[in-house]
């Protein structure tokens, strides 16, 4: 939709013809926003949260950059997050210095200023940062001013190239820009692509069929 122009509504309504009846994807505003609404719904006393994403070049993004949950349950908070790309798929105990291991990478959480900052660590305990955040409950309105910020500026991740992703029982499939990327049980395999019609052709192959 960021590629086509088309506005992203990120009401409960909205996101449910997208996600659930059409079957397709969409980015943290959506897939988080709509999983809340989801725990809530069952139970729960989910709350959407605001969070800074970490770039090497330009360090922590401002705030409403991501939007991730946080569910309390037992006397612990949790951090649940199903709309970061390659990311922990279980909840992460909201304790400082704690490591989660899970199927898709071991991860710690630390404090951050007010905060906390969760690390997604690599061979040798090297921390890889991936997104500072507060526990503070956030209304959906809050995320509308970067929401439109990552569906028009050029400077978003999201307007700079094509992206799709998906993950698999083993891996995930992306295609990012003139690349196709396939991750199967940590073997890595990238092919590049040579045209539109050659991204579109995998674009049908790999994603379209799933998503009917």
């Amino acid at each position: 939709d960021v590629m086509l122009h088309i506005p992203i509504s990120l009401d409960a309504a909205s996101l449910y013809q997208k996600l659930v009846v059409k079957r397709r994807g969409g980015f943290c505003y959506e897939l988080n926003g709509l999983f809340c609404t989801l725990l809530n719904s069952l139970g729960f006393n989910a709350r959407r949260i605001s969070a800074r994403v970490f770039d090497p070049e330009r360090g922590y993004g401002p705030e409403y950059d991501h939007m991730a949950i946080v569910v309390p349950l037992e006397g612990r908070e949790y951090l649940c997050d199903v709309g970061f790309g390659e990311f922990c798929f279980t909840p992460i105990d909201i304790i400082p210095t704690s490591t989660h291991i899970d199927a898709r990478g071991k991860y710690r959480m630390d404090s951050f200023g007010e905060g906390f900052l969760v690390t997604r660590l690599a061979e040798r305990e090297v921390g890889n940062p991936q997104y500072a955040f507060t526990t503070q409950a956030q209304p959906v309105v809050a995320f509308n001013k970067m929401c439109h910020y990552h569906q028009t500026s050029p400077d978003s991740p999201f307007t700079q190239k094509r992206l799709v992703s998906l993950a698999t029982e083993t891996g995930r499939i992306t295609l990012s820009g003139q690349e196709l990327i396939q991750t199967e049980n940590g073997r890595v395999i990238r092919e590049k692509i040579e045209s539109p019609e050659h991204f579109d052709m995998l674009y049908n192959r790999l994603f379209a069929k799933r998503a009917t």
